[in-house]
């Protein structure tokens, strides 16, 4: 036999005694973590009782991110978004632009999404599109700066989230992932100084890098 006829015989019989790779099947756990940022898209009402235009911003804040989706079907999966406190500075906006920091509060938003995995479950390289909703819980609220010494609430929030993602398999159980979340977020901050309660739409993107490991 020829040097390639037999170097044939042997890549085929090693490809048959090779197990296919499943990258994701029904029933499989995916873990990843990573840095997570969140981005507001931030607008307030006027707080009317101090101006016309005095209104408030919200700062970016990254933070250790976690996500899990555990496979329905061999292409849906449900998914999880999770993350240490995210920390933010809430800032003077309008009027209040030069006052700068004003206070600080932060939140935790659990975020649960229907993902569609559109590659067959054998892809090392596994896209996916998600949407669902988001419960943002807001605490330890505190002011400083010209509101240091009166007190701020942050009503908590519910909304619709979307996402879009990317997993790539570089082993059997290891990967790594890179995704981005849009979520609504509108709470309603009570502002004690101003004896007034005005409503804000935070609406972050929030984007994560990080490895995953399927179980």
């Amino acid at each position: 036999m020829s040097r390639t006829f037999k170097l044939g015989v042997l890549a085929a019989a090693v490809m048959v005694a090779a197990p296919a790779v499943q990258a994701y099947e029904a029933g499989d756990f995916i873990g990843r973590v990573g840095a997570a940022t969140v981005v507001p898209d931030a607008s307030s009402d006027p707080i009317t009782n101090l101006s016309a235009d005095a209104r408030v911003d919200v700062d970016n804040d990254t933070q250790l991110g976690l996500t899990m989706t555990y496979m329905l079907t061999d292409q849906l999966g449900l998914g999880v978004l999770a993350a240490t406190p995210f920390s933010h500075d809430i800032k003077g906006a309008g009027d209040l632009a030069g006052l700068g920091k004003l206070a600080e509060t932060k939140h935790l938003p659990p975020t649960v999404t229907l993902q569609y995995f559109p590659m067959p479950s054998g892809s090392k390289f596994q896209p996916y599109v998600g949407a669902g909703v988001n419960y943002t819980v807001f605490f330890d609220e505190k002011t400083s700066g010209a509101l240091a010494g009166t007190d701020i609430k942050l009503d908590d929030s519910f909304g619709l989230a979307a996402e879009v993602g990317m997993d790539y398999m570089l082993t059997e159980n290891i990967g790594v992932n890179a995704a981005l979340w849009y979520i609504d977020i509108d709470t309603e901050a009570t502002i004690a100084a101003a004896n007034q309660t005005i409503d804000v739409s935070i609406d972050p993107l929030v984007y994560m890098v990080g490895v995953s490991y399927k179980f």
